[in-house]
C-alpha cells in the first residue's frame, strides 16, 4: 500500500525556490509540511528580469494582485523583444507576444501578407501586429477584454521586474502558508544504503534535515541533482556557444521602452531590460571568441546610462541534466539546465517545472512511470526552446567575426532543420505538441532573421486580389489608429502601479 509523503524539502531560495514553495504551499495547503533552505552566504544569479506571458497564469494561480505586485517589483510591461544587429549589421525587428493580423477563412493572416508582401506590395510584417508597433512608439496598454474583434484585445503582454524582489515577495507569500525558512549551508547529503535515494542533508551548523522529496533550486552547481545524484549532463555548446554573461545594472534613462531589446556584437549579444529605477544590462558571450575584458568594455561602452554597481562574471554551460527527476529529487530551474536568456526562457522553465511536479505529484511508491513521463516531457520542452534559440544564432549573413562564421555554418538539430525547411518552401510552421513558442513567434524570427519564404498557401488564391489586398491593408490601418489611442508605457505604470521612490532607492 502506498502512503502519502509528507515532508518535502526546497535547498535553495532565490526566483526558483520561492516560486516553488509559494506555489506548493498555495495548492497543498498545510496538507504536507515544507521546509526552504538557503544560504546568505550563496549569492544567486539574480539577472533573469524578463518573462513571456505565462507568468500571468503563475499570478493568477496564486491570486497576486498584479498592480501591488509590479509595484513590490519595480515592474515594467513587456510587449516584446527587440534583435538588433542578428542577422545583419544594422538590421532590427521585433518578436512580439500578440496576435499578428486577422486569420480569414481558415487561413492564417500572415499567408496573406506573404502573397503580397513577395509581390512587392506590402511593407514588412512589424507593421501587423499591435506587439510591435506600439513598442516602437512606447506605448501600453492591458487588452480590452469587452472589444473581441478589436487589436487592443489582442495585446500580449508580460514583465520586466527586480527577480531578487520578486523572490522576496514570494517569500512573504510562502511563509505565510506555512513555508518554513531554515538558514543554513548544506555541507553533506546521506543517500539510503539500499535505493540511493536522498534522506538527510547535513547543515553546517551540524543540523540533519530529513525529508521524503526534495526539490533541488539550488542552481547552475545542481547540490543535490548531480552533486549527490550524479545525474549526468547533456552538453549543448556545440549549438549554443555562448558560456559567459557580464551583468550590470544603469540609471534609467527616457523613454521607459515596453520591451526587451537584445543587441548581437561580434561574439555575442547584450540585454537591456527596463525596469522602473534601472535598467538591466549583460553581454553574453562566447568565451573561445572573445575574452572577458574584451567583453567587459563593450558592454560598459555602450549603457544608456550611468553604472550604479559593479559588474558581475557569470560562467555557465548550455545544456540539462539527463533526468531533471531523479530518484526522489526534482531539479526546478537553473539546476535542471541552463538556456540563455535570450528568449526570456528561464523564469517560465522555473513555472513549467513546477507545474509539472504539482501534475506528477508522487506518493511514497515514487513511481518509475510516472517519473519516466515527466523526464519525458521535460526533455522535449527543453529541446524545442533549444531549437528556437538556435535558430536566432543560425539565421544569420553576419560574416563580420569568427562567432558569426562559426554560427551560420555549424550543424543544426534535425528538429530546427525541418521547421526551416517547411517555412522556406511554402511559408508553413508547424507546432508540435506542447512546444512553448507558437506560429507567430517562429515566423517573426525567422523572417526577421532573413529567411524567405518562396511562397504561401494555396488556398489564399481562392480570395480575389481585392479582398486580400483591403485585408491587408485594413489590419495595417486598424493597428494603427489603436497604437494612436494608446497611453504612452511610463504614463500607464505612473496611473496603475508606480513604484514608490523611498523603495526605489532600496536597490
Amino acid at each position: 500500500m502506498k502512503s502519502q509523503i509528507r515532508n518535502i524539502v526546497i535547498v535553495g531560495g532565490g526566483t526558483a525556490g520561492w516560486m516553488t514553495a509559494a506555489a506548493l504551499s498555495n495548492v497543498l495547503k498545510d496538507a504536507y509540511h515544507i521546509r526552504l533552505i538557503e544560504s546568505d552566504e550563496i549569492a544567486t544569479i539574480g539577472v533573469g528580469e524578463a518573462t513571456i506571458p505565462h507568468i500571468k497564469i503563475y499570478n493568477a494561480a496564486l491570486e497576486l494582485d498584479e498592480n501591488e505586485l509590479l509595484r513590490k517589483t519595480q515592474g515594467t510591461f513587456k510587449l516584446g523583444i527587440e534583435f538588433v544587429n542578428w542577422g545583419r549589421i544594422g538590421d532590427s525587428y521585433i518578436h512580439g507576444f500578440g496576435k499578428i493580423g486577422q486569420d480569414l477563412a481558415t487561413i492564417q493572416f500572415y499567408h496573406y501578407w506573404l502573397k503580397l508582401y513577395q509581390q512587392g506590395r506590402a511593407p514588412d510584417l512589424e507593421r501587423y501586429s499591435i506587439n510591435t508597433v506600439a513598442p516602437r512608439r512606447a506605448k501600453f496598454m492591458r487588452s480590452v477584454d469587452n472589444m473581441p474583434g478589436s487589436p487592443l484585445a489582442d495585446i500580449g503582454n508580460a514583465f520586466h521586474f527586480d527577480a531578487g524582489l520578486y523572490a522576496r515577495f514570494l517569500r512573504g507569500y510562502a511563509e505565510q502558508r506555512g513555508v518554513q525558512r531554515t538558514e543554513g549551508k548544506i555541507v553533506d547529503t546521506l543517500l539510503r544504503p539500499d535505493d540511493g535515494f536522498i534522506e538527510t542533508i547535513v547543515l553546517e551548523s551540524g543540523e540533519k534535515i530529513t525529508g521524503e522529496l526534495f526539490v533541488d533550486c539550488s542552481g547552475i552547481r545542481g547540490l543535490l541533482i548531480e552533486g549527490a545524484l550524479k545525474t549526468g549532463f547533456e552538453d549543448w555548446s556545440h549549438w549554443l556557444p555562448c558560456d559567459r554573461a557580464i551583468a550590470v545594472p544603469c540609471e534609467s534613462v527616457d523613454p521607459l521602452l515596453p520591451y526587451t531589446r537584445s543587441t548581437a556584437h561580434a561574439a555575442g549579444w547584450q540585454w537591456r531590460i527596463p525596469l522602473q529605477h534601472r535598467i538591466g544590462n549583460g553581454h553574453v558571450y562566447a568565451s573561445r571568441f572573445m575574452g572577458q575584458d574584451e567583453a567587459t568594455s563593450i558592454l560598459m561602452g555602450k549603457l544608456d546610462g550611468k553604472p550604479i554597481a559593479a559588474p558581475r562574471f557569470i560562467s555557465y554551460l548550455p545544456g540539462k541534466r539527463r533526468k531533471v527527476w531523479n530518484r526522489n529529487c526534482v531539479a526546478i530551474g537553473l539546476s535542471s539546465g541552463f538556456l540563455e536568456p535570450l528568449e526570456s526562457t528561464s523564469i517560465h522553465l522555473i513555472q513549467s517545472g513546477i507545474t509539472r511536479l504539482l501534475n506528477f505529484f508522487p506518493n511514497s511508491g515514487f513511481d518509475v512511470a510516472d517519473m519516466d513521463e515527466f523526464n519525458a516531457q521535460s526533455d522535449f520542452e527543453y529541446e524545442r526552446i533549444r531549437d528556437f534559440l538556435i535558430l536566432h544564432y543560425k539565421a544569420t549573413q553576419r560574416d563580420d567575426s569568427p562567432f558569426w562564421n562559426y554560427c551560420r555554418a555549424m550543424e543544426i538539430p534535425q528538429t530546427l532543420q525541418h521547421k526551416i525547411d517547411m517555412f522556406r518552401s511554402n511559408g508553413r510552421i508547424l507546432r508540435e505538441g506542447t512546444e512553448l513558442f507558437a506560429e507567430a513567434s517562429w515566423l517573426q524570427v525567422m523572417h526577421g532573421q532573413g529567411i524567405r519564404a518562396q511562397g504561401y498557401h494555396p488556398l489564399v488564391d481562392l480570395q480575389s486580389d481585392k479582398v486580400i489586398t483591403e485585408l491587408v491593408a485594413g489590419v495595417e490601418r486598424v493597428i494603427a489608429k489603436c497604437v494612436d489611442f494608446m497611453p504612452g508605457h511610463a504614463d500607464f505604470i505612473a496611473a496603475h502601479c508606480r513604484a514608490d521612490v523611498a523603495a526605489m532607492t532600496q536597490r
